[in-house]
């Protein structure tokens, strides 16, 4: 999802140099907003509309008795081991192949957005989107023409873009909209704020709205969907711009890779080879810090996995149907939202300097103090929420949990400071667009993370199903996050601003 100096031996011009008004960040925010909403409508109704059909096949073999005149069955009945590993499965391998052809298509849509814009690649990757909901609700809804096993069709269309891709190209576009920061770990905070907003709204939104119509969420994401494609045409696209004709004067024509995908003719392989060997480079330019970042955030991402688990985990565990389930989430979000709105900024603010003639910093040994406070937090909620053998015990244990979330806010932070960015010297000559590669980078080994993690936490779900001791996979995601610490403790800045 970045490198903090601007190159010295390039002009930039004043008009490039201008602070952009905050109201630039508004679309992004919105666009953020109908996106992940779509998608944390999806969840609930995902599951149950799975759990539904299987647990009417299991019944019509086992006791055809409890399946009533309309073919249904009461939810808390349908919370047996078989059908819950079955779940497990099924959810799991969507979340999988999802992963898979998001993570293939990071690097070939990068190049598209170089080419056609950032954009143009937003604008596909609601296509996906579009296709799952519409394709879950079509077996939900048609299940005597659909077989169950039709469902994993769904995220086929993933090459096209999935949250890789989105967040890399969100978190760029925030950090190009100003040089401060302050501001821009304040923008990166509201991102992530808008993301727990959304969960926080969506899954009560989808829990009351599953008792009126299983389907309404699905079809309610899907509007959604359709007016985020409006508000991508209002987004503003750096390296779309019209550039002034001293720009065009002063801009190095033969380094800039964006150019060189605008105005290349080849075949899209050669392109996308040299953005490995670019990518490479970057790394390879980068001290040390940028290698146990990159670590910390593949740990993380894959602790982070069991975040997903927790509608089937609620409803397994305490019996509990996933509409309730869905409350129960929406209540542990507010601590996100509260946390990431107004603590998370008021932090930066107060902790914020300002230089004669500079704009206010943010100290790099915060951003490593407040992240390594961020990891604990997450390796103690971790454990708490394993142990919770009540819902009562439960709830405290989801918002501790929560404290973690501000975890991104100071990681980012520290991919545009001095002890990660390269010596002038060590700069890749062919790389003029630092940002969209860093956060290319990391959303890839975000993304790997998660791609090992899906698969893990449907395993250890259903061996926790097996044994009884459901909280398994929040003891892994405690080691992980614990894994991620002392890698973290491995960074180095120099302490004081």
């Amino acid at each position: 999802m970045d490198v903090a100096r601007d190159d010295v031996d390039i002009p930039i011009s004043e008009t490039r140099r201008r602070p952009r008004p905050k109201l630039a960040i508004a679309p992004l925010l919105g666009l953020i907003l109908l996106v992940n909403l779509s998608a944390s409508l999806y969840q609930l109704p995902l599951n149950r509309i799975i759990e539904r059909r299987l647990c009417r096949d299991y019944y019509k073999i086992h006791d055809p008795s409890v399946i009533d005149n309309d073919g249904d069955i009461n939810e808390t009945l349908c919370k047996i081991d078989d059908v819950q590993k079955s779940l497990a499965w099924v959810v799991g391998i969507m979340e999988t192949l999802w992963i898979v052809g998001d993570f293939v298509m990071t690097i070939p849509l990068g190049f598209v957005a170089e080419k056609y814009g950032r954009r143009t690649v937003l604008w596909l990757n609601i296509v996906p989107r579009l296709f799952l909901l519409s394709w879950v609700l079509m077996v939900g809804y048609f299940e005597e023409s659909l077989p169950l096993k039709a469902i994993i069709v769904g995220p086929c269309l993933s090459v096209l873009g999935g949250n890789c891709v989105l967040n890399s190209i969100v978190y760029a576009l925030a950090a190009s909209l100003t040089d401060d920061n302050v501001v821009r770990a304040t923008y990166f905070s509201w991102t992530n704020a808008i993301s727990y907003v959304v969960t926080f709204v969506g899954p009560g939104l989808a829990g009351a709205t599953m008792t009126l119509n299983l389907f309404l969420p699905l079809l309610i994401g899907i509007c959604l969907l359709l007016l985020a494609i409006p508000t991508i045409s209002l987004l503003a696209d750096p390296t779309h711009n019209p550039s002034a004709p001293e720009d065009e004067q002063r801009r190095p024509l033969i380094s800039s890779p964006t150019l060189k995908a605008q105005n290349s003719n080849s075949s899209i392989l050669k392109p996308i080879v040299k953005r490995f060997h670019t990518l490479h480079s970057i790394i390879r330019s980068h001290p040390r810090n940028l290698i146990l970042l990159l670590i910390s955030f593949f740990f993380t991402s894959l602790a982070s996995s069991d975040t997903t688990l927790l509608a089937q985990f609620i409803s397994k565990r305490y019996h509990w149907e996933f509409a309730s389930a869905g409350y129960l989430l929406s209540a542990k979000a507010i601590v996100n939202f509260t946390l990431l709105t107004f603590v998370i900024p008021g932090i930066l603010r107060a902790r914020g300097t300002q230089g004669p003639n500079q704009p206010p910093t943010l100290s790099d040994w915060d951003n490593v103090q407040y992240s390594r406070i961020c990891l604990v937090i997450s390796v103690i909620g971790a454990l708490a929420i394993a142990l919770s053998i009540t819902p009562s015990l439960l709830f405290p244990s989801l918002l501790l949990y929560s404290l973690g979330s501000a975890l991104p806010v100071f990681n980012l932070g520290l991919l545009k400071s001095p002890s990660v960015a390269p010596k002038d010297d060590n700069r890749p000559a062919d790389t003029t667009e630092p940002e969209t590669h860093i956060f290319s980078i990391v959303m890839m080994v975000k993304i790997l993370g998660s791609l090992i993690g899906a698969p893990l936490m449907a395993a250890l779900w259903v061996k926790g199903i097996s044994t009884g001791i459901y909280g398994i996979p929040y003891y892994v995601s405690a080691c992980l996050y614990t894994c991620a610490s002392v890698v973290f403790l491995g960074v180095r800045v120099q302490r004081g601003r």
